[in-house]
């Protein structure tokens, strides 16, 4: 005798389908459960009754050779299929997946055939049943039918004779969905012919008057035949509430996992907006808003009123939401966007059971996160480690690791050089697709460590710029991996020796004196670090006169931010001696070469002068020669704005300096004066509005008269003025900000 079958269609993540469910399934008291999903997967289904699971949590599958070939299916706690997984385990039924296999799924570019357009009704069947009804969306429709309808009656019977009629107008199905039917009709008539007992069928309610209907065994298994598959792996990823809402791009995903959870959680209850209500005062009280109790009820009242107005059974997170803006929100919608995300959305993150067998990268990250009491969150939140405890140098070495993995599950926001050389700040934030680039590192190694230090070595291999070289050995060392980092630095002595890219030599400067100067707080080995960075320092000051000549707008500003990083590398690193000495040689060979960039040599000339290597007067000699009016302006406005671009603070004190740029500017053509607008705007927005007019106060001369101030304007600077110069003088005269 074949068993009887009852279809249960569902709406995926639907609370209120879930409750349905579980009320049908206890009266039904099926011998087996079979449930839409991979049915590869059915041996993971048994982990589901573990109590050390939290949801939300997703099943995750992967082409073993190819693991970025991968797929999720993730379960809530007000899951229908969830729910029919926890019943079926508490009461002893058979429990299976009956779609097509994760093999068939991830190979479905395999099967790629010419497909049918696609039909709007089967594209969002509930929400052409919505329409029908005269609601503007299938999401307000099937919660007022199923999800929060107090008295649905008969929902699944009704949903079925729904989904007929809607079929009926749909026309063909694409190649893939008949596959996917035929697969769980012919699990279906399997389990039925075997089982002792009721059979139940949990799946989407569009699925159900397809797997209702007779078919012929023969021609199900034709739509099978040929289909390509490819080998696969399957275990358990925590998930996270964010990403249950369509928001996120989950196709079947719901508005707000947050106040679904709540209609789960509230069975149904009269009090449950009571309850809702009572969540959104604590929150807004937490954020330090004032909320009364005669607010609350106000609240209720009008929630209950708009949907009476609307004609809906009970009020949903849309009525509300209306009903707390107005009553609690005093009507400022950004006072609900403040805590919208917490309470709609939610930041919970699923825990997966430590004897589920994952992937060895998976299992490790597990591990290093138990160990150092590192929790992933959804929502983003700050994270400061102190670099002198274990701890913090723990869960530093593991961040930095995934990030070598590329999984930024930390961002690093401040070395924290600021406050001293142990110190890191951090914003965490989890997202479950880090699961799935875990499994494609495993092809680097079977822990964290393992596979952060190939991965790094195999880049480090690949990489011919010294500069990007040096930055993954910095990365290497503060990640804790001593295998990559001599490896590296190995590297790096290797093409130092072999190259004369001055950039290249200059870029590696800064990274090496992180290295240096900070890695005191890390265990690492950093002698041959030290011994080489002085060689490289030597190496790029004889190379940078040549590599400063003749370049274009591009390459000079490129080489003019190198020397500065360079400098300041080699300042933090307190090189000293000969190796300074040859430094700063080559700084003036640039300034002495003819051929130097304008805006190279202008750098350089600032790098002596703010080093006293070159003394006021002859900064002074120096540009008047370079800004002097037989001097092409080309020529006179790169010097200065590689002279003075943050440094225009010197022209308040320096007096030479001043009358040098003074005489340049009053020298200027009008149309060379407007063309260099830009540059002196540039040089000067650094300053603040005190310094500002100290410097007008300095350019055009201020005597102090009686507690006031009378400005003269030098002679130089008296051609710049404009027709309306009384006006200004006015201005001036009468103390208005410079």
């Amino acid at each position: 005798m074949v068993a009887p079958v009852s279809y249960f269609g569902i709406r995926h993540h639907g609370p209120g389908s879930a409750r349905r469910l579980v009320e049908a399934l206890d009266d039904l008291r099926p011998c087996a459960v079979l449930i839409e999903g991979p049915a590869d997967a059915t041996h993971l289904l048994s982990m589901l009754a573990d109590p050390a699971l939290e949801t939300p949590v997703a099943l995750l599958t992967y082409a073993q050779d190819d693991p970025s070939r991968a797929s999720f299916f993730p379960f809530a706690e007000y899951s229908p299929e969830f729910q029919a997984a926890r019943w079926s385990l508490a009461h002893g039924a058979d429990l299976l997946f009956i779609d097509l296999p994760a093999a068939d799924r991830l190979a479905e570019e395999d099967n790629a055939a010419p497909e049918i357009p696609p039909n709007p009704i089967a594209q969002d069947p509930i929400g052409s049943l919505a329409q029908a009804a005269g609601y503007d969306d299938g999401e307000s429709w099937w919660a007022d039918v199923i999800e929060q309808n107090p008295s649905p009656g008969p929902v699944f019977a009704a949903v079925a004779d729904a989904m007929t009629a809607l079929r009926r107008e749909s026309g063909p199905l694409p190649a893939y969905e008949a596959a996917r039917e035929a697969h769980m009709r012919i699990e279906i008539a399997r389990v039925a012919k075997d089982s002792p007992g009721p059979v139940a069928v949990v799946c989407g309610a569009w699925h159900v008057p397809a797997l209702a209907e007779k078919h012929s065994l023969a021609a199900d298994r034709a739509l099978l035949k040929g289909r390509a598959k490819v080998k696969i792996k399957a275990t358990w990823a925590p998930w996270t509430t964010p990403r249950l809402a369509y928001a996120s791009g989950y196709g079947a995903g719901v508005a707000a996992p947050g106040w679904c959870a709540h209609v789960w959680h509230s069975g149904g209850a009269a009090d449950s907006n009571a309850v809702w209500l009572a969540k959104i005062a604590h929150t807004l009280r937490e954020r330090g808003h004032f909320v009364s109790t005669a607010a609350l009820i106000e609240a209720q009242r009008l929630g209950t009123a708009l949907a009476a107005m609307r004609g809906r059974p009970t009020p949903g997170f849309e009525e509300m939401r209306e009903a707390t803006i107005a009553c609690l929100c005093h009507g400022e919608r950004a006072v609900w966007d403040d805590i919208a995300a917490q309470l709609l959305v939610g930041s919970g993150v699923g825990v997966i059971p430590s004897g589920t067998p994952l992937a060895p990268l998976l299992e490790d990250l597990a591990r290093q996160q138990k160990a150092t009491r590192l929790k992933p969150e959804a929502l983003e939140r700050a994270l400061t480690l102190d670099l002198r405890s274990e701890s913090g140098l723990a869960r530093s070495a593991l961040l930095h690791r995934l990030t070598a993995l590329g999984i930024p599950w930390g961002r690093l926001t401040d070395a924290g050089r600021s406050r001293g050389t142990f110190r890191e700040n951090w914003l965490l934030r989890w997202e479950p697709e880090y699961a799935v680039r875990l499994v494609e590192n495993l092809v680097h190694g079977s822990t964290i460590a393992e596979a952060a230090a190939n991965r790094l070595l195999e880049t480090m291999r690949d990489e011919g710029n010294l500069g990007m070289l040096a930055r993954l050995v910095r990365d290497a060392m503060i990640a804790d991996l001593p295998r990559a980092t001599d490896a590296g630095i190995a590297l790096m002595e290797e093409k130092a020796a072999l190259t004369s890219d001055c950039p290249g030599l200059l870029a590696a400067l800064p990274p090496m004196a992180d290295v240096l100067r900070y890695g005191e707080a890390r265990a690492g080995t950093v002698e041959h670090l030290a011994a080489l960075m002085p060689r490289i320092v030597v190496q790029a000051s004889l190379a940078l006169a040549y590599a400063a000549r003749n370049l274009d707008a591009e390459a000079a500003a490129a080489l003019r931010e190198a020397i500065l990083a360079a400098d300041g590398a080699i300042t933090l690193a307190e090189l000293g001696g000969d190796v300074a000495e040859s430094w700063y040689t080559a700084l003036a060979a640039v300034i002495a070469d003819q051929q130097a960039t304008r805006l190279v040599s202008g750098a350089a000339a600032r790098l002596l002068f703010e080093a006293d290597r070159l003394p006021a007067d002859e900064a002074a000699t120096l540009l008047s020669r370079m800004l002097s009016p037989g001097t092409p302006v080309a020529e006179a406005a790169g010097f200065f704005e590689g002279f003075f671009d943050g440094m225009g603070q010197r022209l308040i004190h320096d007096d030479p300096l001043r009358d040098a740029v003074d005489a340049w500017i009053s020298a200027l053509e009008e149309e060379a004066f407007v063309a260099s607008l830009p540059l002196l705007r540039r040089v000067f927005s650094r300053l603040d509005k005190a310094e500002r007019r100290r410097l007008a106060d300095a350019a055009l001369g201020r005597d102090d008269v009686g507690g006031g101030r009378r400005y003269r304007l030098l002679p130089a600077a008296a051609t710049l003025w404009p027709a309306h110069e009384a006006r200004v003088l006015a201005l001036l005269q009468a103390g208005a900000p410079a």
